[in-house]
């Protein structure tokens, strides 16, 4: 075999990532400061990571990467962050009951965190069980991850720059990159910026909230936490009920920054830029504003007839109606369609009508450019468009008809790569449900047909939650150490888009 491939410069710049990494460990040492808390186990997780930063960069990488060197760097850099950030949890839990003192299942929740998954092993989600320092890192994790730490890299890298379109195209979700300006660096600063600016608009308004009297658990630690988590489509939270432990005035401010998280982000530039009729003429934007309206009609005429227990704030009242019954149709349909996986009802215990409801939102996906997991809205309407065109012509020979979106045509090979990809999508959802569900056998959970289905599109679509055990205040702690394993890969193809992770496995990448 001819090895085409510079895998040294891919893996010298994955070392340079690393080291970079270590300066947002700083964070979780400063609340570790602010609520005196041990914050060695983060000293230690700093220092091996700048070593073994400084390492891989001795292999010195050539700046002007190839295209496969581009995808093997994005892949390797998702694999190197989650073990390094499996470190804290694996440390802090050394002589503990914690589960995250098992190797496996740190690095479960660390690529949880960076592919912003939401999926967790923990059994008991408290900052009464584990320290406000490291439950930090768990939010900072897919903070990090939301926007890209590739994408990041090249905002603030001269050296990673050079190759950011390449780069970027591999990271990003969604079939396309949409350049903002000449230089695609100031691309990623204006995307990170605009993500930024969110964030910080969000956790002022969570925090004001609270002191306006209207969310009494909503301190600054938990309006920064939600912060870190709600624009990157994450879900994680240091509360073991999740958004439900809060008042239904966060849980309204809530849904519309989920459905912000689910939008191109570049879409919101140009809405800054003076130019917000380009948010409402995007194809793809409305298409997605109809499916939440549409699926939220839905769930809340199910939830209204009574298709879910008292959806009371855990309180056991019974609210199956009215507002309740709408804003829980909006939250779960909005956190589920886009891949955040916050709750505030434990919709596994709903009908099996609206859980049906809420599966086939998983599949739908956010926007291209939006920090969103799952297939893509783009993707459904090009898949749709040739459905009809199949139709069409099959009635009429003949006849040309070519594929458009927002009045452009769609090139035929953005076409076939939009189909291969959905193919091949499903494809390994299929085979992952068919393992989970047999491997489950062999572990301590048993799982209905629906339970190991929801499992295999939580993990791949980077959503989350799932039904049955794996519920929005259930865990994945009871699975065996192989379907972990299974699902850790799920969750970082998810991340990848699929194509630039399974693509290092096939033997024409390494060939000339």
């Amino acid at each position: 075999m001819n090895i085409r491939v510079d895998w040294q410069a891919s893996v010298a710049l994955t070392g340079t990532v690393l080291k970079y990494l270590a300066l947002t460990l700083f964070v979780p040492v400063v609340v570790a400061i602010i609520y005196g808390e041990h914050f060695l186990v983060f000293v230690a997780t700093i220092a091996l990571t700048v070593a073994i930063g400084f390492g891989l960069e001795r292999l010195e990488p050539d700046p002007d990467l190839q295209p496969r060197e581009a995808l093997l760097l994005v892949a390797l850099s998702w694999l190197a962050v989650a073990v390094v950030g499996a470190i804290p949890y694996v440390l802090a839990g050394y002589g503990t009951e914690s589960a995250l003192r098992h190797p496996v299942n740190a690095l479960f929740e660390s690529m949880s965190g960076f592919t912003t998954t939401g999926a967790t092993v923990m059994a008991e989600i408290s900052v009464e069980k584990h320290s406000h320092a490291l439950m930090m890192w768990r939010q900072l994790t897919q903070w990090l991850g939301g926007m890209g730490i590739i994408v990041l890299m090249i905002a603030i890298l001269p050296e990673l720059a050079v190759n950011g379109a390449q780069l970027i195209r591999s990271e990003a979700p969604g079939p396309e990159l949409q350049k903002l300006t000449p230089k695609i660096a100031e691309t990623a600063r204006i995307l990170w910026l605009v993500y930024f600016g969110f964030t910080i608009v969000y956790i002022a308004l969570l925090y004001g909230l609270h002191l306006a009297g209207m969310a009494p658990n909503m301190d600054f630690y938990n309006a920064v936490a939600h912060g870190f988590t709600t624009l990157p489509t994450g879900g994680f939270s240091p509360e073991a009920n999740s958004v439900a432990a809060f008042s239904a005035a966060v849980q309204w401010l809530v849904i519309p920054f989920m459905a912000i998280a689910g939008t191109n982000f570049a879409l919101f530039w140009y809405v800054l830029d003076g130019e917000p009729r380009r948010l409402f003429q995007n194809t793809e934007f409305r298409a997605y504003a109809g499916a939440i309206a549409v699926v939220t009609a839905i769930v809340a005429a199910l939830l209204y007839s009574g298709s879910a227990p008292p959806l009371g704030e855990l309180g056991g009242t019974t609210e199956g109606y009215g507002e309740s019954a709408l804003r829980h149709a909006a939250f779960q349909t909005v956190s589920l369609l886009n891949s955040t996986g916050y709750a505030t009802s434990d919709f596994a215990e709903w009908g099996p009508v609206s859980q049906t409801v809420l599966l086939v939102a998983m599949f739908i996906g956010g926007c291209a450019g939006s920090t969103g997991g799952g297939v893509k809205i783009i993707r459904w309407l090009v898949v749709l468009k040739v459905a009809r065109r199949e139709l069409f012509t099959a009635a009429h020979p003949e006849a040309v008809k070519p594929i458009r979106l927002g009045g452009y045509v769609v090139d035929e090979d953005v076409i076939r790569g939009v189909l291969g990809f959905t193919l091949l999508y499903l494809f390994i959802f299929v085979v992952a449900t068919v393992f989970i569900a047999v491997d489950s056998t062999r572990g301590a959970v048993s799982l209905e047909p629906i339970d190991a289905i929801s499992a295999s599109i939580a993990t791949i679509g980077n959503i989350g939650p799932g039904f049955g055990e794996l519920g929005p205040f259930g865990s994945y702690r009871e699975f065996p150490d192989s379907s972990k394993l299974v699902m850790i890969f799920l969750m970082w193809i998810g991340r990848l888009e699929i194509i630039p992770a399974l693509v290092l496995f096939t033997g024409a990448f390494w060939r000339r």
